[in-house]
């Protein structure tokens, strides 16, 4: 492994706009789980909401289908919830 100053530049510069958005959308999800540990409602849904998308878009850059419908199931699962809740 290069360590050198040089070796790390070239790391950090070989960042894609893919990995950005897909650090991006991990934060901002873990953003949404800790409002929910808190009962900041409805604030953690539209972290959710958010880091869905993002993480969409991550499937759709990669054509990584698995992604794309899991984030889209977890859409369906939030909106369902939100329409027929209770309260």
């Amino acid at each position: 492994m290069n360590f050198t100053a040089q070796g790390t530049l070239k790391m950090i510069t070989k960042f894609e706009a893919v990995d950005v958005v897909k650090w991006l959308a991990t934060v901002i999800q873990l953003i949404g789980y800790a409002m929910t540990g808190l009962n900041f409602v409805p604030y953690n849904i539209y972290m959710f909401f958010i880091g869905i998308f993002l993480w969409f878009a991550v499937g759709f850059m990669w054509k990584d289908k698995a992604i794309m419908v899991v984030h889209i199931g977890a859409l369906i699962s939030i909106l369902s919830g939100l329409f027929f809740s209770t309260n």
